[in-house]
């Protein structure tokens, strides 16, 4: 087998060896010549991971008009970016592209200049030639494509363009302005497309083209990237895990705190805890630790700093429906009310999360259990003085809606008097769901339910004793 291969050709070959076994993939692998495998290891489709892989149509069926890759960075979004232009270019000889960025320089830098970028990628034969004064790069089939920065909203008028690459989004200071005249001049061909390649920021440009009919939206997380140094996801990992900048810069989240929202990201950062006064154990180990014997308050041990440890529980209705939510909250000597840890977990029989309710209570020494009994009234009880007779419990009937009972908790948090001590991302997220006029995330909120009741019996007026008047 000698000679090159069209690239129909070496598309056929690579499925062909897809469906060999691997000791007859690897023999027939060494028997091709270079060009051969040059020909293979260009091509992207195959490559792609995930959130990089085209999508064909939109949720209507439709053609899509404008596909939004959100991501992490380092998750390959330049690299997605650049390798759609590319084949927009082989395919459409005549085309003329936009290419969109928050400065000229970033244009050049990362758009066409980068590692990733139309220049890096460009297959084997392919010269593109990039005359960097006037920001042109012109492919070989004779497509076109022109640099515009987001800064200069007014250049982009009066050009027109069969397809456009907006990158990082998130850093286009004009950004309204800047895309609204990028648009208005996409109506080259037959069907005109943009690729928006950006980190997640909550910023009304990304959330406008987010809600269009035609927009076809995927994610990627920095690790899906195995490509990039393995050192560099685990340093990430370490610093920025569960934290909201991780989540977002790395998880590629987009993080929108919904109109009435009782908590906000802001809120919930603002009343994050490094380590409790006098006590100099940092929040993490707090909210993951374990005792090593439940019942004592040995120097260091978190709970010596706690005048009142409570768990709040919110039944499942069924084993296979929504989680059990079990929170512990503990107010502290300083008369702040703490979240401590979430012990949230789903798919357990009935028997199942009354254990883990009572494990928790042994661990951090809980003064009170608060259930709803809601969900299984008399049953949620018996439940859990069946796996331990001994426990705490108090029901709670639930005659106030959910956003009614988390307000005066959420004011807590917004005063001061309620913090997190450490990062509960979950619970987080159903916290920043809760709005003045309900639950607006996935699902059910059990998270929160539960650490509500524990926050609420928290900050409940301790009955003196009571004086008999004769």
């Amino acid at each position: 087998m000698t000679g090159s291969l069209t690239r129909s050709e070496a598309l056929a070959l690579l499925l062909d060896l897809l469906a060999m076994p691997p000791v007859r993939r690897r023999a027939a692998l060494l028997a091709l010549p270079p060009p051969v495998i040059r020909a293979i290891e260009e091509e992207w489709w195959w490559q792609a991971h995930g959130g990089q892989i085209e999508p064909e149509t939109c949720a209507s069926g439709e053609p899509w008009r404008t596909w939004a890759i959100i991501a992490g960075r380092g998750f390959g979004k330049t690299r997605a970016g650049a390798e759609w232009v590319s084949q927009r270019a082989r395919e459409h000889p005549r085309a003329r592209i936009a290419l969109v960025g928050a400065t000229l320089d970033e244009v050049a830098n990362v758009m066409v200049e980068g590692e990733s970028g139309l220049l890096d990628i460009a297959r084997s034969g392919e010269h593109l030639r990039w005359i960097a004064d006037r920001g042109l790069l012109i492919f070989p089939s004779g497509a076109r494509a022109f640099a515009h920065t987001a800064a200069r909203p007014d250049r982009l008028r009066g050009f027109q363009h069969h397809f456009a690459w907006c990158d990082e989004l998130a850093k286009w200071k004009r950004g309204e302005e800047a895309f609204d005249n990028l648009l208005m001049g996409l109506r080259l061909g037959e069907t005109p497309r943009t690729i928006v390649t950006t980190t997640p920021r909550p910023l009304p440009l990304l959330k406008r083209i987010l809600a269009l009919p035609r927009t076809v939206t995927t994610n990627g997380r920095s690790d899906e990237n195995l490509h990039s140094a393995s050192d560099f996801r685990t340093a990430m990992r370490e610093m920025y895990a569960g934290t909201r900048l991780g989540r977002q810069e790395l998880d590629g989240i987009l993080f929108d705190d919904p109109e009435g929202a009782l908590w906000t990201r802001e809120i919930l950062e603002k009343g994050r805890v490094a380590s409790f006064p006098g006590e100099g154990r940092g929040p993490a180990e707090t909210a993951n630790w374990v005792p090593a014997s439940a019942g004592t308050r040995e120097k260091g041990d978190p709970r010596s700093f706690f005048r009142r440890i409570v768990i709040g529980v919110d039944p499942p209705a069924s084993s296979t429906g929504d989680a059990c939510g079990i929170v512990v909250c503990g107010v502290g000597e300083d008369g702040i009310a703490y979240v401590l840890a979430d012990l949230t977990a789903r798919g357990l029989s009935p028997e199942g999360w009354a254990r883990r309710v009572a494990a928790a209570a042994a661990e951090w020494n809980a003064q009170r259990i608060v259930a709803e009994k809601n969900q299984g009234g008399d049953m949620v009880e018996s439940m859990l003085r069946g796996v331990d007779s001994a426990l705490p419990v108090r029901l709670v009937h639930a005659s106030k809606t959910k956003e009614a009972r988390a307000e005066p908790v959420a004011l807590r948090f917004e005063t001061g008097r309620a913090k997190l001590a450490g990062r509960f991302p979950a619970l987080e997220d159903e916290l920043c769901a809760m709005t003045y006029a309900g639950y607006e995330g996935p699902g059910s909120p059990d998270r929160a339910d539960a650490m509500v009741w524990a926050m609420s019996e928290l900050i409940r007026p301790e009955r003196g004793p009571r004086i008999r008047r004769l």
